[in-house]
């Protein structure tokens, strides 16, 4: 089975999560965020932001679950899945910060492509912190940025998912799905 994996990113606070809960509202199958599973084990062995402290250890712990999640979405027996956030994503952060990391993050992007991705754009008006999610907005326009230059940097062509309200939004990326 060909399974068709579809990468829903942005940065923090752009929706992603909404979108993806829609999706699964609406009976789709999708992978969730990886990255607050991760920064909660860590705050549970007293790590308390473990992007800030360690940023290539939290990294390499993103990168080996979302490699997980790509090879588990060719075992969920459905020719459709969606994923809160890709492995280019990884690099994207790592580039924010300006960390170095190894050249297997590359190579996992490589080696691990997806039939398409959607990138939402920051969006002021939902934009919320919380415990898990340090970043301002100003922030978040900066990840967005290396994001989009990340995923160009292999070759996705991104598809912005418009403002508008959480239905419309899942029902934008399904329609444009549809097309695949």
């Amino acid at each position: 089975m060909n399974v068709k994996k579809i990468v829903i990113t942005g940065g923090p606070g752009t929706g992603k999560t909404s979108i993806i809960n829609e999706l699964k509202r609406l009976g789709h199958v999708c992978l969730d965020e990886i990255s607050r599973e991760v920064t909660l084990k860590a705050r549970k062995e007293g790590i308390e932001q473990l992007f800030l402290t360690q940023p290539l250890l939290f990294s390499e712990l993103l990168l080996k679950g979302r490699e997980t999640q790509f090879s588990q979405a060719n075992t969920l027996g459905k020719d459709l899945v969606f994923l809160d956030r890709g492995i280019p994503d990884v690099i994207a952060y790592m580039d924010y910060i300006g960390d170095a990391y190894p050249e297997k993050f590359v190579n996992s992007c490589k080696n691990h492509v997806y039939d398409m991705a959607f990138i939402l754009e920051p969006w002021q008006e939902i934009f919320v912190s919380d415990s898990e999610r340090y970043e301002n907005f100003d922030q978040a326009v900066k990840i967005h940025h290396h994001l989009l230059n990340t995923y160009e940097r292999f070759n996705y062509a991104l598809m912005d998912v418009p403002f508008d309200t959480i239905e419309n939004r899942a029902q934008f990326i399904l329609n444009v799905v549809k097309k695949l």
